[in-house]
């Protein structure tokens, strides 16, 4: 009987033992490759890195646009960019004149 007691003993320790290993392994994975684990959380630290460039992108576009905007408003007439637009809009050009298409001015695309 004493070696049975023994045995069952050292089994029961085991088993607490094998249960705390597989429970610690379970949240451990879990931990760095789960859903909101930590691998998760620097695949999206990147896509925060990237919009927030993105937004940069477009704040500096916004601010081009808005200096020419106050460029062609009344209280401040720029007649070279006044001409320049009218000539984009109504696609006319004078006789003597050529035109040179410059792609840097196209919109930013994703």
């Amino acid at each position: 009987m004493g070696i049975w007691s023994y045995i069952v003993n050292k089994s029961k320790s085991s088993a607490v033992l094998v249960l705390l290993i597989c429970l610690f392994s379970y949240f451990s994975y879990f931990a760095i490759r789960g859903d909101r684990g930590y691998l998760k959380y620097l695949y999206l630290q990147n896509k925060v890195a990237e919009a927030e460039q993105l937004q940069q992108t477009y704040q500096m576009r916004r601010d081009e646009l808005n200096q020419k905007v106050k460029l062609l408003s009344s209280s401040s007439l720029d007649l070279d960019l006044l001409d320049e637009r009218a000539r984009a809009v109504l696609n006319v050009i004078g006789d003597d004149e050529f035109i040179i298409i410059d792609d840097e001015d196209e919109e930013p695309t994703n």
